[in-house]
């Protein structure tokens, strides 16, 4: 169990829970027994306790409804850019409980072409300058339980049937760094789910190792891949993603900042875009 803002907000609403439940049913008419109606509350566990519902509402919301992730890296570009503050749905695969992501109740499960983020599961061997275990991830999920698929040169064949791609006009990248960087790549659109197709990024103007090969995904497992292929740390190379690991669906852009000391630096025009 990792010291997580999770479970720092949790710690904090139980004991400022307990203090407001101590200071109401215990203390508070034990001072009215003595002082009567001249009572005065005791000024350190009123603070406390007056945060218990705002910190009760903000872990229900935060654990059950949306919670708020920043994209840190370009491995979703075009869809997502670093900076990108964006709204997970909590319940779209069923609620779990917060700290321990114990399910509680089932409530669906991915889809084709959902981006969802995740709990890093580990790559076996694992590298020298692998994240922790259980760090958050965000990718698209391209195969489901009992999908063949084979992906050679950046381009997806799924259960025998080749992905139709169109575009390919050179990307030119703005804003942040990692964007900049990708200038020169081909611009494609995917069309996994042919009624919502989506864009990617491929062609890269930097080596990068292309994580070719054939993979059957096992029951209760997804298969993910970054939209940005060739800047993407995805199931290519350190396989499936337990269903387990899901955290939620990313439905939201609610802002982006690529620098908080610079005004220029937010882009209002991704503010409100739906993640397809």
């Amino acid at each position: 169990m990792s010291l997580d803002f999770a479970l720092i907000l949790t710690l904090l609403t139980l004991v400022c829970g307990l203090l407001w439940g101590l200071d109401r049913f215990v203390l508070a008419p034990r001072r009215r027994a003595l002082a009567g109606d001249a009572a005065k509350p005791n000024e350190t566990l009123d603070f406390f306790a007056s945060l218990f519902p705002i910190l009760a509402v903000i872990l229900v919301l935060r654990s059950f409804v949306y919670e708020p992730f920043r994209i840190p890296s370009s491995s979703m570009m075009p869809t997502l850019l670093i900076g990108d503050f964006i709204l997970v749905n909590k319940f779209a695969y069923g609620l779990r409980l917060p700290v321990t992501d114990t399910k509680i109740l089932a409530l669906g499960s991915p889809e084709r072409g959902d981006v969802v983020v995740f709990r890093y599961p580990g790559r076996n061997p694992p590298l020298p300058n692998d994240p922790p275990v259980g760090t958050d991830y965000i990718k698209r999920v391209i195969g489901l339980p009992g999908d063949l698929i084979l992906v050679a040169d950046n381009r997806i064949t799924l259960n025998g049937e080749p992905l139709v791609y169109h575009g390919g006009e050179v990307f030119v990248g703005t804003g942040p760094r990692a964007a900049v960087e990708m200038t020169g790549a081909r611009r494609y659109m995917e069309t996994l789910v042919p009624e919502r197709p989506h864009a990617i990024l491929t062609d890269a103007p930097f080596f990068a190792p292309r994580g070719d090969g054939e993979f059957r995904v096992p029951e209760g497992h997804y298969f993910v891949m970054g939209d940005n292929r060739d800047a993407s740390d995805d199931s290519r190379f350190w396989g499936f993603v337990p269903a387990a690991n899901l955290a939620g669906r990313a439905d939201l852009i609610w802002l982006n900042c690529s620098n908080w000391a610079c005004m220029d630096s937010f882009d209002w025009r991704r503010m409100g875009n739906v993640i397809h």
